[in-house]
């Protein structure tokens, strides 16, 4: 009887290991060796070592000749670009985020909803912009970051607790969110008020608020927030300016992509 192939006959182990490999440094902000990869993917470590010298030579991983860890490559930021230059509602919604920079004098950021993930897609700085987490082609986490529960608030129960379930609700600050049951119910005040917010929850004295971008069928596709310090981006601020600004330009950009509602 012949073999019927399944998808894992299919796939290339050693293309399969080495793309592992990437995904676990990217998750990595001061990078990894290769002991510590071997031992988080359960490979030996001759096998990293080969796999990592090939990424290396193609310019998709960096070795740091003190530490010798490794880190993403800057070949992969120029794939990443490429992509994301071609995402069609990045140039939908730029000329919007301009406007939402410059009436709020704060930073602004489009994320996507793409393969079980919020990534962030664009970014437009302020002058007096402060470093935080996002950066593009990261992903957002959907229980304390505003531009991913925004967007979670919108996917069924069932959904939201499988991807807890892979992901976990880590701790960020002390106001993070880390029990399934809170955040759900946190997610009907959300859908309530058609706006998140993140209030310290991902790093301490940062606050963003969220709307959701809908797609020509109605489904919540993207979000964009504002974020700031919190001594500038107030809970004042928000309920008076910029939840509606937010949600107003959300309307926009939704409309640019064929939403009516």
């Amino acid at each position: 009887m012949r073999k019927i192939k399944t998808e894992k006959d299919n796939v290339v182990q050693s293309l399969d290991r080495a793309l592992e490999i990437l995904e676990e440094l990217s998750r990595s902000e001061s990078g990894l060796g290769v002991t510590e990869l071997g031992s988080i993917i359960g490979l030996h470590k001759s096998t990293v070592h080969r796999l990592l010298h090939t990424l290396l030579l193609r310019g998709y991983v960096e070795k740091n000749s003190f530490t010798d860890k490794y880190r993403l490559g800057l070949k992969l930021v120029s794939l990443g670009q490429a992509r994301l230059e071609s995402t069609e509602i990045r140039a939908e919604a730029r000329p919007f985020l301009n406007e939402l920079m410059e009436l709020t004098q704060e930073a602004v950021h489009l994320c996507l909803w793409e393969n079980g993930k919020v990534i962030y897609i664009d970014k437009v700085e302020c002058r007096n912009a402060v470093l935080m987490y996002s950066r593009i082609g990261r992903v957002a986490s959907i229980h304390c970051t505003g531009v991913g529960k925004i967007i979670a608030a919108y996917l069924p129960d069932e959904q939201i607790i499988k991807l807890v379930k892979e992901n976990g609700l880590h701790s960020r600050t002390e106001k993070t969110i880390t029990d399934i049951n809170e955040l759900l119910k946190h997610y009907e005040i959300v859908r309530a008020q058609g706006f998140a917010i993140d209030d310290e929850e991902h790093d301490p004295g940062l606050r963003c608020v969220a709307a959701p971008v809908r797609d020509f069928s109605g489904n919540v596709i993207a979000s964009i927030s504002v974020a700031g310090p919190t001594t500038r981006v107030t809970m004042d601020r928000i309920s008076s300016e910029l939840a509606r600004m937010l949600i107003e330009t959300a309307n926009k950009i939704s409309v640019q992509l064929g939403f009516r509602n």
